[in-house]
């Protein structure tokens, strides 16, 4: 009884002193990095979902504030802004204070600038569009499109300077600003995520499990745009005006270069998410003890493990250090970092590599629109399913590689510059599948259904093109009509050739109401064909061919194709990074990882030419 007592007593002793015992601490310390792992998921899973809707809604921004290409540029680049102003310093400073603190803290900013960004729209008026059933709100009203006395259009062959100004168009709403602070602050909460959270698995997990983790990480990340296209195409069916406005008088559809969808809605939805992810790093440790190795020596027998352990006592030592301390540190750690050649050199083809990256990224979803006819939702919705999967089970995969076959940092690198290659040349190929332009008369093809065949003086050839004559938006079908050049209320034939509006298709009524309307006796479509046909249009612009459905699926196929072998080499590529510079400089290596530096080109690109 007495042992037993004495027993008890160096027990209770032990658990004051917090001293953990060997046998017990095993288990608790390696859930806690598991644990770690599986918080940093949720808050990658959850940015990267905002990132990505944040793409995949550009467009209706655009349309919704009625913007300029520059303005648009500026928003899109708002978020690299906040993103490239504070991540060297937060990441130097963030390797020496508390880093899950710090993650928690980025995450909750990051759900302020998406909630920010989101409740814009309530303080917006109700969406407008032009078109020219919009004074009518029953069925009972005949509209004639072709009314009016004949008014001759003046062509000028050299615009004015009157009329250049004319088309650069101002910003319809000067509350883009409050969308362009929101994603400001997103990309300032960004910062201390990724380095600081890379940087923690790395110095606590064995060398040989620490690709694994980090594949695990990113796998998981890629759901995040997944999802977050996803939530973008059901945003970009639903009307922005959703639940406010009668959707029968809505006289247009997504597949309308006017409609704009509830681009506000996933913003709310993402801003939730992010607060969430916020929780878990809060209760987390500051450090951990380093994983054991399989024959229950510690990691720090090994090289990797000693840098590792000599990290985690320098962690312990800047508690007492000062922020001023800290900050003497900063340039001489970006020299070392910089002076490294293998890292430098890694750097520079970063920023060519990822440039394009960013590039597709951004405007593969317009790309589809624009050249294959999809629309927005249709776009996103197939990037979500197709691509991005395929891309998550490639980044594994390449984890998975380096975990089985212990690859050395020059075979990663030599495995990411062959799957990188082998992607371009798969990517040069999307470049062959193209769709022929839709027929619009006055534009692609004449009045009376025959193609333009444009001369090209430099080549010495006639080839269809598109037309920017304005005169040849008028024909004897409709020049006794008041019609308006500049207006885009598209309507499509039975024959499948799209008109610019009603009115310059000639037509004298109508039956119908908001979007089933339909136009009837159009002078310009019984002029094209034969007696007897039909002479009504029906609202919206006629679809493309069926052989561009067939390009379509190829350029879809190759663009799989491409996203997976691309991918493969991503974890090898990010572990190079990290194996080639020592630990005290890896949370600062992070912050210029492969893609970082392409951010800055992309900011750029996004100011000077927009999206």
């Amino acid at each position: 009884m007495e042992e037993a007592a004495e027993d008890i007593d160096k027990m209770t002793s032990q658990q004051a002193l917090c001293v953990p015992n060997k046998t017990t601490s095993k288990r608790p310390r390696i859930s806690t990095l598991k644990l770690f792992i599986v918080a940093l998921s949720f808050a990658y899973f959850s940015k990267a979902l905002t990132g990505t809707y944040m793409k995949s809604s550009i467009t209706q921004i655009e349309r919704r504030f009625d913007l300029s290409s520059t303005h648009i540029g500026l928003i899109d680049g708002s978020f690299e802004m906040g993103n490239l102003l504070f991540l060297a310093v937060v990441s130097h400073f963030g390797a020496k204070l508390h880093r899950p603190r710090l993650i928690a803290m980025g995450c909750m900013l990051m759900a302020v600038g998406a909630f920010l960004t989101g409740l814009t729209h309530f303080f917006m008026g109700s969406y407008k569009y032009d078109t020219v059933i919009k004074l009518f709100q029953n069925d009972s009203i005949n509209i004639a499109a072709c009314v009016g006395p004949l008014e001759e259009p003046e062509i000028l062959v050299e615009p004015s300077l009157a009329d250049r100004k004319a088309c650069v168009r101002e910003s319809g709403s000067h509350m883009w600003i409050y969308v362009f602070l929101g994603n400001a602050l997103r990309g300032i909460g960004e910062t201390p995520v990724t380095p600081l959270g890379i940087s923690y698995i790395d110095d606590f997990a064995k060398a040989e499990n620490s690709p694994f983790y980090i594949a695990c990480l990113q796998t998981i990340t890629l759901l995040g745009p997944m999802f977050g296209f996803l939530l973008g195409s059901y945003c970009a069916r639903l009307y922005v005006d959703i639940g406010y406005v009668d959707m029968d008088s809505v006289t247009i559809t997504p597949q309308d270069a006017r409609w704009v969808g509830a681009w506000w809605m996933g913003f709310m939805l993402s801003s939730a998410l992010l607060l969430v992810s916020s929780v878990p790093f809060w209760f987390l440790p500051r450090s951990l003890p380093e994983q054991e190795g399989d024959e229950g020596q510690p990691a720090s027998s090994t090289p990797a493990g000693t840098d590792v352990a000599l990290n985690n006592n320098n962690n312990n030592n800047h508690h007492n250090l000062k922020l001023t301390e800290i900050a003497k540190g900063f340039v001489p750690s970006l020299k070392r970092l910089l002076g490294t050649p293998a890292y430098f050199l890694l750097l520079c083809g970063s920023v060519l590599k990822f440039n394009s990256f960013i590039g597709l990224f951004t405007f593969k979803a317009k790309y589809m629109e624009q050249q294959f006819g999809q629309s927005a939702s249709r776009a996103n919705f197939l990037i979500g399913v197709l691509n991005l999967p395929v891309v998550a089970v490639g980044i594994f995969l390449g984890g998975l590689l380096m975990k089985r076959y212990k690859l050395s940092v020059v075979a990663g690198a030599q495995l990411s510059f062959a799957t990188s290659f082998m992607a371009y040349l798969l990517l040069l190929l999307q470049f062959g599948t193209k769709c022929d332009n839709i027929p619009v008369a006055g534009l692609t093809i004449s009045y009376n259904g025959s193609d333009m065949n444009l001369w090209n003086d430099k080549d010495n050839f006639r080839t269809q093109s598109v037309s920017h004559d304005r005169e040849m938006l008028f024909s004897d079908c409709n020049r006794d009509c008041s019609c308006s050049g500049e207006e885009w209320d598209p309507v499509c034939s039975d024959s499948g050739i799209t008109y610019i509006s009603p009115c310059l298709a000639g037509c004298l009524g109508s039956s119908g109401y908001g979007k089933n309307t339909i136009f009837q006796n159009c002078s310009c479509v019984s002029a094209s064909f034969p007696a007897g046909s039909s002479t009504s249009v029906k609202l919206g612009r006629c679809p493309h061919a069926k052989d561009c459905s067939r390009s379509f699926i190829s350029y879809m196929a190759v663009s799989v194709l491409s996203s997976f072998i691309n991918s493969l080499g991503a974890t090898p590529g990010y572990m190079v990074i990290i194996r080639c510079i020592t630990p005290e400089l890896k949370s600062l290596a992070l912050v210029f990882k492969p893609w970082q530096p392409g951010l800055l080109v992309e900011f750029l690109h996004r100011c000077i030419l927009g999206p």
